[in-house]
């Protein structure tokens, strides 16, 4: 008998179609059910992926050993529940599902009773925003972003937010190569920054194969800040990576702004920008709340009783 194992593989560029299909019948706006999430990450922490029925499975090696993501799709979940619990079992693993949605849970409580326990994930609970509220950055509660924002456009009366495109991609590799170079000159730089740094860099070589789309900001004639995203719902604006020089006061909030505002001319029906979780970091914690989220997208892992 073959081993389950065998029908998981690597995500290819090749898959992000079939992939697309079900995770867009799932409808979840969480940051792990993106194809460029998938994909971008599946080095750093070893991702595999099979399709099962009309559902997709994602196999997931990480720190805490060897998970599952909710299978996504339609049509019945036990067949696809059984391969993934018979994978844990090849790994010698109980059955873990991770970064389940409050409605995704639901569904394991309802179809199978009493079969998990689940506990709340805070670490990985998303940050979803309008796109009107980083756009406009109205009222009172934001006033502290707009202030950096003149402070920058003080400094770069001459700034500009540009797509991100043929002419100026080499430069954000560079930029991001630079910004690199003073994490690691300042004692910042450890295994995550490098895996960020290596997702980074395909996103960045591979943008129309994943549907990745980015701005940039170009102060003094040189790339300060950059942004890149994809959708992960039709209202849903996912931002993967945003880079920008910390010592530049402003830098942040203008390419944050800017990039909201593009993607509301872009993608006008989008509603919210997932600017994904904080991973427990005290610092990122702080600067997510500080734009206060319009929801904070729930995760829990479920466990096999």
């Amino acid at each position: 008998e073959e081993s389950f194992m065998d029908i998981f593989k690597r995500p290819e560029l090749s898959d992000r179609q079939w992939v697309n299909d079900l995770l867009s019948r799932e409808g979840s706006r969480a940051c792990e059910h993106n194809f460029a999430s998938i994909y971008l990450w599946a080095t750093a922490y070893p991702q595999k992926i099979a399709r099962v029925g009309d559902r997709l499975l994602v196999e997931m090696l990480g720190g805490p050993g060897l998970s599952h993501l909710f299978p996504m799709g339609s049509g019945p979940l036990a067949p696809a529940l059984d391969t993934a619990k018979a994978d844990a079992a090849d790994h010698g693993a109980p059955l873990t599902l991770i970064c389940l949605t409050a409605e995704q849970k639901t569904q394991l409580e309802e179809e199978f009773h009493g079969r998990f326990t689940f506990q709340e994930d805070r670490d990985g609970f998303d940050y979803l925003y309008t796109v009107d509220k980083l756009a406009d950055l109205a009222g009172k509660k934001l006033h502290a972003k707009r202030n950096h924002i003149h402070r920058f456009d003080e400094q770069f009366p001459d700034w500009l937010f540009e797509p991100i495109g043929p002419d100026n991609l080499a430069e954000c590799v560079e930029m991001e190569a630079k910004w690199y170079a003073e994490q690691v000159e300042a004692g910042r730089a450890d295994a995550n920054l490098g895996h960020e740094r290596d997702a980074v860099n395909t996103a960045l070589s591979h943008m129309e194969e994943l549907g990745i789309s980015g701005g940039l900001i170009r102060a003094g004639g040189q790339v300060v800040a950059f942004s890149l995203g994809s959708l992960t719902t039709a209202d849903c604006y996912n931002v993967h990576f945003e880079k920008a020089y910390g010592e530049i006061q402003g830098a942040y909030a203008v390419i944050n702004r800017e990039m909201a505002r593009w993607v509301r001319s872009t993608f006008p029906q989008v509603a919210y920008l997932n600017r994904e979780d904080d991973m427990g970091l005290e610092g990122l914690r702080k600067a997510k709340l500080s734009y206060y989220p319009d929801i904070l997208l729930k995760k829990y892992s479920a466990r096999e009783v």
